[in-house]
C-alpha cells in the first residue's frame, strides 16, 4: 500500500531515509535527517509517498518528490528526489509501485513532467526508469554547485 505519509508517518519514513542517505556514502545524522523531514512532512513542501507492508504495516520503501515549475512547459513539474527501498526488500515491486504512485500524483496535480537523477554507475535504478517508461535526457547537461 502506497500513502502521502503525513507527520504522523516520520518514525516510518526516518529509518528509511538515513538507510538513503548511507547509500550514498554520507552519514545517517538521525536527529538533523528528523528534523528535515519533519518540516518538510509540516509544511508540505515536499510528497513523501511511503510503501507500507500491509501484512506487518512496516515500512517498505519511500519516494520523495519536490514541486517545481517547467518554464519552457510553462506548467508545474515535479522532481523525484529520493526513492529507496531495503536491500531485503527489493525485486519485490515496491519501487515500481513508488514510481507508478509519483506518476498519479504528478497527473492529479496538473504536473507536465516528472524529473529524477542517479547516479552513473546505478544500472539497476536505471534499468527501472527505463522499463517504467522514464527517458534518459540527451538533450541537455545537468549541472549543480554545492554551497557550503
Amino acid at each position: 500500500m502506497i500513502v502521502r505519509a503525513g507527520p504522523e508517518h516520520l518514525a516510518l519514513v526516518l529509518p528509511l531515509f538515513c538507510d538513503y542517505r548511507t547509500f550514498y556514502k554520507l552519514e545517517r545524522r538521525e536527529d538533523a535527517a528528523r528534523k528535515f523531514l519533519a518540516e518538510r512532512l509540516k509544511r508540505q513542501d515536499s510528497a513523501i509517498l511511503l510503501a507500507i507492508d500491509e501484512s506487518n504495516r512496516e515500512a517498505a520503501g519511500f519516494a520523495q518528490l519536490y514541486p517545481v515549475f517547467s518554464s519552457l512547459h510553462m506548467a508545474p513539474a515535479w522532481i523525484l528526489n529520493d526513492l529507496f527501498t531495503p536491500p531485503a526488500l527489493r525485486r519485490r515491486g515496491v519501487a515500481r509501485e513508488l514510481l507508478d504512485a509519483a506518476n498519479q500524483l504528478a497527473r492529479e496535480t496538473g504536473a507536465s513532467q516528472l524529473e529524477l537523477a542517479t547516479a552513473n554507475d546505478n544500472r539497476a535504478a536505471q534499468t527501472l526508469y527505463e522499463s517504467r517508461g522514464w527517458k534518459r535526457d540527451t538533450e541537455f547537461l545537468h549541472y549543480s554547485l554545492e554551497l557550503e
